[in-house]
């Protein structure tokens, strides 16, 4: 060895690196993502992802928009943005906001990589660690991972077939003090279910009174195929100071895109921003371009009724074939838009949906098993289905397998 060389001249153990943080090592992964990575073949008809279907992206509009910018902005393009977001498409959005009942300026938005990000941003802006959130229960399994990462208790208020039980959401928050109430009140993921504009008024009412954070999550509300729209809660007089709307494209465009987007009070957006820099420096301006472009030159509206119309179908096609797949004693859900239903097997051995996976993997076709969506009390029998990235006749297939897996 030369005098150069930095080896030791000892043969010694080499220490042990230092431990992961604590919220790393207590997070889970996403059993969903598990399952996808298991039902990747093609010969499996997959209920367990949360995937619109592909063949129905305008992906002819979404390429001319790509060509447009790459063509006529190139340097723009390809170059950093703003942390808050393009002019063009913070401008379109708030317009687009505004028409649907909510008075938004470009400066309420921020534009994040996808509205997963949303969560993580309002978690680091907002949330101490030890401090408590309230979801629905069941809730948006993305979300429970976002703020269990942060170091939040987390705990599920009480709901029915219409969703949060307002009485008990206001005991819980005279209980525990939360920090903020995460809520997808429109064709909810995993349920499927709505909260009525009544119960929405009197959520806006428990957070002006108890001073409380509301995030409202509306990645599905455009996609309604029954029914009329239920107004945002963001747009309760009780509860414009204080709540935070997240918005996404991956459900009505394209979700290859990450693009999404929040509105919030001046402060809290600022804080978003500054934990935004920290994290990406700004969302890929290409892509925010491109979409601004879409909106100008194609008609979004209607390209999502289109696909809310063939959803609408498919869901049909799911509820036909229910009843002669699931045990008897099964309830299920009958969403007037969005992408899942929500089933309950009757109470008892053999009905534990975790442990009846294997046997539907068994028959190539796949659910979520619905334990993991709460945060606290997990109920067993329940499971999830996505009933749009399969058309109708492979619904019907998908159901007889399912049915034969669950009672054989």
């Amino acid at each position: 060895m030369t005098a150069s060389d930095p080896r030791p001249t000892t043969s010694r153990p080499a220490a042990p690196t230092p431990p992961f943080a604590a919220r790393a090592a207590a997070a889970g992964g996403s059993p969903i993502r598990d399952i996808l990575a298991v039902t990747a073949r093609p010969e499996f008809i997959n209920f367990a992802g949360g995937l619109p279907a592909p063949e129905l992206f305008d992906t002819d509009g979404i390429a001319a928009a790509f060509d447009h910018v790459l063509t006529h902005e190139p340097q723009r393009a390809l170059q950093y943005s703003t942390t808050e977001g393009e002019p063009a498409l913070r401008a379109a959005l708030a317009a687009r906001t505004t028409a649907r009942g909510l008075p938004t300026d470009p400066d309420d938005l921020l534009v994040t990589t996808g509205s997963q990000q949303a969560l993580s941003l309002l978690a680091t802006a907002l949330l101490e660690p030890g401090d408590t959130v309230l979801v629905e229960s069941p809730c948006y399994l993305a979300a429970l991972q976002a703020f269990g990462l942060a170091g939040a208790r987390v705990i599920g208020v009480p709901c029915d077939d219409d969703g949060i039980d307002p009485a008990a959401l206001d005991a819980l928050v005279a209980e525990h003090r939360p920090k903020l109430l995460y809520t997808v009140p429109t064709f909810q993921n995993p349920t499927g279910r709505t909260l009525p504009a009544a119960r929405r008024a009197a959520v806006a009412a428990v957070a002006a009174r108890r001073g409380l954070w509301i995030v409202e999550d509306d990645p599905y509300g455009e996609l309604r195929f029954a029914g009329d729209r239920v107004g945002w809660i963001a747009a309760d007089d009780a509860a414009r100071d204080r709540t935070v709307l997240l918005g996404s494209f991956s459900k009505v465009m394209a979700p290859g895109l990450r693009l999404g987007w929040l509105r919030a009070p001046e402060e809290l957006r600022r804080a978003c921003a500054v934990a935004k820099q920290a994290a990406d420096l700004h969302t890929p301006t290409a892509n925010q371009l491109a979409a601004a472009r879409y909106l100008v030159t194609r008609d979004l509206d209607a390209h999502v009724a289109k696909v809310a119309g063939e959803y609408g179908r498919r869901r049909d096609a799911m509820l036909a074939g229910l009843p002669g797949c699931l045990p008897a004693g099964s309830t299920w859900t009958r969403p007037e838009g969005g992408m899942f239903l929500w089933a309950r097997l009757p109470q008892g051995p053999g009905h534990d949906t975790t442990a009846l996976l294997s046997k539907a993997v068994a028959h190539e076709v796949a659910y979520v098993p619905g334990a993991p969506f709460y945060a606290t009390d997990p109920d067993p029998t329940t499971l999830r289905l996505c009933f749009v990235t399969q058309t109708p006749e492979e619904i019907a297939e998908g159901l007889t397998r399912l049915g034969r897996a669950l009672n054989g």
